[in-house]
C-alpha cells in the first residue's frame, strides 16, 4: 500500500546516476560529483512545497510582484559524516540555508548510535529542518537524530536519503510517523552487519577514500 509519507524519486536522471554511485569501480571524485548531483535533484522534490512570499522587482519592462522562496527559515541538518556529501549539493540550490550537523556514529555491537556531536543554529521553532544521511540502514541513527532535533521544536522535519531499507523505514515509521522520507529507492533488505543489500556500499568510506 502507498504511503503518502514515504516519496521515492524515480525520475530517470536520478536512476541513472544511483545506478553508476552503485557500481563498485566508480572512483571516488566520480562518486563526489554524482551524490552532488544527485542531491540537487532530490532537493527539487523534497523542496516542493516550501512556501513562498511575494516581493516586488522591476523587470525591464515594468514593476511586479513575483514569488520567493523564504530560505533563511530552512536548516538543513547533516549526519555526520556521510551527510556533508548530500549537504553540498543542496546547499548549491539553496545557499541562503542554514546549516546544522549531528555526529552519530554506530557500535559495532549492537549497531545502536552514539551522539558525539551535536551543533544547531539558534531559533529552530521557525525553522523547517531537512535532516540529509545517504543512507537509511538500520534506521537508529536517523530516528536518534530526529528525536534529538524535536526537542529543539522546528516548524517541520524532513528526512532525505540515497537509500533506504524496508527495516530501517519500519524503524523510522515507527518512532517517527509525522516525517516524511525522501529516497531515490528502496532496496531488498540488511545483511547481518546492517549494510543495505545491494546498496552501495559505505557512503561515508566511498565518499572519502576511506576503508
Amino acid at each position: 500500500m502507498p504511503d503518502k509519507y514515504i516519496t521515492v524519486v524515480t525520475h530517470p536522471l536520478v536512476q541513472h546516476k544511483l545506478t553508476h554511485m552503485r557500481d563498485e569501480r566508480t572512483p571516488t571524485p566520480e562518486f563526489r560529483r554524482l551524490l552532488r548531483e544527485l542531491s540537487m535533484l532530490l532537493a527539487y522534490e523534497v523542496t516542493r512545497d516550501l512556501p513562498v512570499k511575494m516581493i516586488e522587482v522591476k523587470t525591464p519592462i515594468e514593476r511586479m510582484s513575483a514569488p520567493v522562496v523564504d530560505d533563511k527559515k530552512i536548516t538543513l541538518v547533516s549526519i555526520l559524516r556521510a551527510g556533508n556529501g548530500l549537504l553540498e549539493g543542496i546547499l548549491e540550490l539553496i545557499p541562503e540555508a542554514r546549516v546544522g550537523h549531528i555526529g552519530l556514529y554506530r557500535d559495532p555491537k549492537t549497531l545502536n548510535p552514539v551522539e558525539y556531536y551535536f551543533k544547531m543554529p539558534p531559533n529552530m521553532d521557525t525553522s523547517d529542518a531537512i535532516i540529509v544521511d545517504p543512507m537509511l540502514a538500520t534506521g537508529h541513527s536517523a530516528a536518534a537524530a530526529i528525536t534529538r532535533l524535536k526537542k529543539l521544536s522546528p516548524a517541520s522535519i524532513k528526512f532525505v536519503c540515497l537509500l533506504a531499507s524496508p527495516e530501517g523505514i519500519e524503524v523510522l515509521r515507527n518512532q517517527h510517523p509525522d516525517v516524511p522520507i525522501y529516497t531515490a529507492a528502496v532496496d531488498e533488505k540488511l545483511n547481518d552487519h546492517g549494510y543495505i543489500v545491494p546498496g552501495l556500499g559505505d557512503a561515508g568510506d566511498r565518499i572519502y577514500g576511506t576503508k
